[in-house]
């Protein structure tokens, strides 16, 4: 087993350690939806589903929260109730995780910190809804997502349906080229927008299928080239 099991910060679950040790597949997961993008109870109702998805395709789900001080991954009900019904959850970038552990405080995990937390498990693959990104003014604000700086040095291959359309995707994905993040379009050349599968902007590569996907994502860190990618995924 990892050191990072035993790291006094860290716990992951009995189910995520068995997936691991076995070799079966782990799909990361955060929380930030759970305490801070949904009312109660659709909140608990849509965790539980997406965990139940992930489960059906024959992967183990790891949620990922600081409840108390302790990077928890792979949440059970009670856990995730609890994100779902508290109303001082606080949200973690990865700012905010060294003083939110060492207060023994609880937090949701955004994009960021959950690239953290399941590197620390040593997870490789992350599914969400839409990471961040570069602001519109940008220019004057310097509002640029911490899911951006993450994705460039943190080693975990990121899932989503691209970006809000609120963004200005275009400098998002400039941003991502200039730190070496690959945007890879499964099963589409345009780089979706949340909700919308269309963006008027395209991804550096189509790939079709998993297995090509798993071989990019082999190749990159195999030779050395840290940081994560996105797997463009539109919403059906």
């Amino acid at each position: 087993m990892a050191k990072s099991f035993f790291n006094k910060y860290l716990s992951v679950s009995d189910e995520v350690k068995s997936a691991l040790t076995d070799n079966k597949p782990v799909v990361a997961l955060e929380s930030t939806i759970i305490s801070h993008g949904m009312p109660y109870p659709r909140n608990l109702e849509t965790a539980l589903l997406v965990e139940n998805t992930v489960r059906d395709n024959g992967a183990v789900p790891a949620t990922i929260a600081i409840i108390n001080g302790v990077i928890k991954v792979g949440l059970n009900k009670s856990d995730i109730e609890y994100l779902s019904a508290e109303k001082n959850i606080l949200k973690a970038s990865r700012a905010d995780i060294p003083v939110i552990v060492s207060q023994k405080l609880s937090a949701a995990t955004t994009v960021a910190a959950t690239m953290i937390c399941a590197k620390l498990a040593e997870l490789k693959i992350f599914a969400t809804g839409g990471t961040g990104g570069v602001h519109r003014n940008a220019v004057q604000t310097f509002d640029i997502s911490a899911d951006l700086t993450e994705l460039a040095r943190t080693n975990i291959a990121v899932v989503s349906a691209g970006v809000k359309s609120i963004l200005d995707i275009g400098l998002t994905l400039e941003y991502l080229e200039t730190f070496g993040v690959p945007v890879i379009g499964y099963g589409t050349d345009e780089f979706p927008a949340f909700y919308a599968r269309e963006s008027g902007y395209k991804v550096n590569y189509r790939l079709d299928s998993p297995e090509e996907i798993a071989s990019a994502i082999n190749a990159k860190w195999e030779l050395g080239l840290n940081g994560g990618l996105i797997i463009a995924n539109p919403r059906t």
